[in-house]
């Protein structure tokens, strides 16, 4: 029996997916230990952006309340969107490496080497926003919302990583070289400060405030406010938190997939 009818007699194929995506984040996860500089600047870089607006800008205006409570929440949503280069040059550099059609080329499930590579974001994302509570709480902010607010929020947030992720290797694909991420990482700067992690939109002129209002970052940082009991914080948003990263995901999740499934031929 050949190597490739031993695994597909091997488990049904639920079994023989997951088997795939997990080898594929082990890969991943490998590539954590031959760049340890590359992991530390993406939990370092949120942090010193958090301590500078904490400290050396701050002010907030119309924030009603410690500024930091407000803030802090704020820059975990931002942690969320930012850092997806990562992510995009990883995909792009295997699809120029050919590594991508060598992938293709094996038994392995449609999607997979996708998979992985978001489950290895995912894990580091989850690192990150670990580093960024420690830290929020080290210069005073504090959640107040109890045990089940706190996870609430956390997931709330690791949702909006998850969606933001797959929109960066969708756009990973589209561009196809590693030279152009850079000119799409750009995009995500003015969305994340089009949002009000760092001031309330009532103290932005009204055409701006309400395109702030608007901004999904915007709902996820309002509903994790509100979970975490801090200034800015309004209850009613939690729907629009989670509607909008799932409109997301159902949009770009199959768009992804299927670009993939068409590459190389």
């Amino acid at each position: 029996m050949t190597t490739y009818e031993t695994y597909r007699a091997t488990g049904g194929p639920g079994t023989r997916a997951l088997a795939d995506c997990w080898t594929m984040t082990r890969r991943e996860l490998a590539h954590w230990a031959r760049q340890p500089v590359q992991v530390l600047v993406g939990l370092v870089f949120p942090v010193m952006l958090l301590l500078m607006f904490g400290y050396l800008v701050g002010g907030g205006r119309g924030v009603a309340g410690d500024y930091v409570d407000f803030l802090v929440p704020g820059m975990l949503v931002l942690t969320m969107a930012f850092g997806l280069e990562g992510t995009m040059l990883a995909v792009t550099q295997d699809l120029n490496k050919g590594v991508i059609d060598r992938f293709r080329s094996m038994p392995m499930a449609n999607g997979a080497v996708l998979v992985g590579r978001s489950a290895a974001d995912m894990l580091q994302s989850a690192l990150g926003l670990a580093v960024m509570l420690a830290v929020g709480y080290a210069i005073g902010w504090r959640a107040h919302g109890g045990v089940e607010a706190l996870l609430g929020a956390v997931g709330l947030l690791l949702l909006f990583r998850f969606a933001m992720l797959w929109i960066g290797i969708h756009l990973a694909m589209v561009a196809g070289k590693p030279e152009l991420v850079q000119a799409v990482q750009i995009l995500v700067w003015p969305v994340g400060f089009l949002s009000n992690a760092f001031a309330v939109p009532e103290s932005m002129p009204g055409w701006l405030g309400t395109a702030v209002q608007w901004n999904p970052m915007s709902q996820t940082a309002t509903a994790v406010r509100d979970l975490f009991g801090n200034p800015g914080g309004e209850p009613g948003h939690l729907w629009a938190a989670v509607a909008w990263p799932l409109a997301l995901l159902a949009v770009f999740f199959p768009l992804a997939v299927r670009r993939f499934g068409r590459l190389s031929r």
